[in-house]
């Protein structure tokens, strides 16, 4: 009996069992992490071995350089994970590993190590959308959490929001159409000299700044108003300072970055509520790195609180990049059969749909 149908029939079999024990990996961009959960909402461990020192210096994640490190760590996170855990590898019901979107060859290094755990020890490999994992995260934070709801994903890489209709069934209402937020924040940060990552920077400066000191544009996309548009704002606050420095004026940096935030959060607040309001949904659930923005986490628990909506997000440990949410969101998939074969590829772009 060939592999994939052998885990068939073992992933029916788990069921029964009042405990399944998950093995998740990520390593889709520049962090490499191991997770062991239990039942989908209980951590047992999470080691996140991170790259940013090492990508620092070059102002942004150098895919060459995160794929090497990948292998250079990705045994240790694993044997560390599992000791943390105070399990061995019999001890595991299935493996999950993020397989994209994400940079292609640092996804291969946790597709190849997923592949060859599943493989050897004969256990179910599950492929985890790398959405999916984020919105997984508030699993783990709210153990009483449940679909459906309205999910605002936001990082570096994506700008969505979801309804989140059950476990694995999923409704794209909006999402951006270039950069996303976080990338706005990186390209912003780099003109203003911050450094990478750029979120935390400008978030931390923004909080000394005048947010009304420069009106940024809002941009509102008529044919599906769910949508959104970081480059025209990006490109605004780069225009201004080019500006300001042609004519020798000086700028206060705390002022340009709180101005930039306040039309970012404008942004993402209004068209969220909008969408949670169109959908009847009363929760809104919040994943991805920019849900750990402290503006943009006050904005939206005082609008939601004045609409009578529940407002969810994870902790910032959380809102990074981390197998514990890979693990969380492979647990549903293997409740439900969703198992992959050995024949699962990276996939460094891929849409996100039910």
């Amino acid at each position: 009996m060939k592999y994939f149908d052998q885990m068939k029939e073992k992933t029916a079999l788990l069921k029964k069992k009042k405990d399944i024990i998950v093995l998740a990996l990520e390593s889709s961009c520049d962090e490499t992490s191991a997770a062991v959960v239990k039942n989908g909402r209980e951590v047992m461990s999470n080691i996140i071995a991170s790259q940013i020192d090492i990508h620092k210096v070059y102002g942004g994640v150098v895919p060459e350089i995160a794929s090497r490190n990948h292998v250079l760590v990705i045994n240790d996170v694993i044997e560390r994970a599992l000791d943390q855990a105070s399990l061995s590898k019999k001890d595991l019901d299935g493996v999950a590993v993020t397989f994209g979107p994400g940079l292609v060859g640092a996804l291969l290094v946790g597709v190849s190590a997923a592949k060859a755990l599943a493989f050897g020890l004969s256990l179910p490999l599950i492929g985890v959308h790398h959405i999916e994992g984020h919105i997984s995260a508030n699993y783990i934070e709210y153990p009483d959490l449940e679909p459906p709801f309205v999910c605002l994903v936001v990082s570096g890489g994506h700008t969505q929001i979801i309804h989140v209709k059950d476990y694995g069934k999923y409704e794209l209402i909006g999402q951006t159409r270039d950069d996303a937020a976080g990338e706005a924040y990186d390209k912003v940060a780099r003109v203003l000299g911050l450094g990478y990552p750029g979120g935390p920077a400008v978030d931390r400066i923004a909080k000394k700044g005048n947010p009304k000191a420069v009106d940024f544009p809002r941009v509102q996309l008529k044919d599906n108003p769910y949508d959104f548009s970081f480059s025209g704002l990006k490109t605004a606050v780069i225009n201004h300072l080019h500006n300001l420095e042609q004519k020798g004026e000086s700028y206060i940096m705390e002022d340009i970055a709180a101005s930039f935030q306040e039309a970012v959060v404008d942004v993402l607040v209004e068209k969220t509520i909008k969408a949670t309001e169109m959908l009847g949904q009363k929760r809104i659930v919040m994943a991805g790195g920019v849900a750990a923005n402290s503006s943009l986490r006050m904005r939206m628990e005082v609008e939601t609180q004045k609409r009578g909506i529940m407002m969810y997000y994870p902790s910032p440990i959380l809102c990074t990049d981390n197998a514990a949410m890979i693990g969380s969101a492979g647990y549903y998939r293997l409740m439900q059969g969703k198992i992959s074969p050995l024949t699962l590829n990276a996939v460094p772009y891929i849409d996100f749909t039910s």
